[in-house]
């Protein structure tokens, strides 16, 4: 299977049309159909239904969009490490990072490096746990910022020398909203909507003190921003961290914080034995010098 032919297929699965990619890829319809039937008979599956109007993708065909992105991706970054020169520190660094206010310090970390090393580029893609961790075991990410415990059997980490506070997202004309803080049993008989990797015995339901299976779950989700459009709505309160949803002013969320007091650690990762491009090793000195 050929890269020309993975972009050749995700640029149908973007257009949905043989001739609308056919046309972005400068290339005649017939010899885009020809490249994709032949990747089909070499797979020896069908990746596309093709209907009067659009394409759409038999579940085979999804699966190969995930991978040939992630391929390709990879390509991409690889051929920009190695093709820059050996007296240039530029390039690009990739972090995957979950919802959180500590964003601010990778972000002054990089202002200080822009000084001395204005071609180096930054990308931060957000996501929680499952996400950011996915990503750089396949090498998509260099770094992932994460809350918690590190597997140090995987990865090398660096703590931050700031914790996140927990708290409920709530409307304004909650009932629970004119509380300084919200202790666990005010929790018990409400709607809740919970961030997706929430397990029973961790920090969260241990706060409760309650098993997922004993509370009102609702909905979870894993970008805080969504939850707070579900609170907004009325579904339900959003257990979150502070900071992230900006509550001031005339909108109609609030923050409260937990009691007693939930507070969660951070970690800038990665993992182990890597090799990283001069640009990713400079930003790694450049936070360590600075924390």
């Amino acid at each position: 299977m050929e890269l020309r032919v993975l972009q050749y297929f995700l640029a149908v699965t973007r257009e949905q049309s043989i001739s609308g990619a056919a046309e972005s890829l400068h290339l005649s319809q017939p010899t885009l159909s020809r490249q994709l039937k032949d990747m089909e008979e070499e797979l020896g599956k069908q990746l596309m239904i093709r209907g009067n109007r659009k394409i759409t993708l038999t579940e085979e065909g999804m699966i190969l969009r995930k991978r040939a992105e992630e391929i390709l991706a990879m390509v991409q970054k690889t051929e920009q490490e190695i093709t820059i020169s050996d007296d240039t520190i530029a390039g690009d660094v990739y972090i995957g990072a979950g919802e959180t206010d500590a964003v601010h310090l990778l972000a002054k970390a990089a202002k200080q490096l822009q000084q001395s090393y204005p071609d180096i580029h930054y990308h931060i893609s957000s996501g929680d746990t499952t996400d950011v961790l996915d990503r750089l075991d396949k090498g998509l990410i260099d770094f992932g910022l994460l809350f918690g415990p590190v597997d140090t059997s995987k990865y090398e980490y660096m703590e931050f020398p700031v914790k996140d506070t927990y708290g409920v997202l709530m409307r304004k004309d909650s009932p629970l909203a004119e509380k300084r803080s919200i202790c666990p049993e005010d929790m018990w008989d409400k709607p809740l909507i919970i961030n997706r990797n929430t397990r029973d015995g961790d920090l969260l339901t241990s706060w409760l003190g309650k098993n997922t299976n004993e509370l009102n779950v609702t909905a979870t989700y894993n970008l805080l921003f969504n939850a707070s459009l579900m609170v907004d709505e009325g579904l339900g309160y959003a257990l979150a961290l502070d900071k992230i949803i900006n509550t001031t002013g005339d909108g109609n969320l609030c923050f409260v914080p937990c009691e007693p007091e939930l507070s969660v650690g951070m970690n800038l990762i990665w993992k182990k034995y890597q090799i990283f491009p001069k640009a990713a090793e400079k930003f790694l000195e450049e936070f360590q010098k600075i924390f």
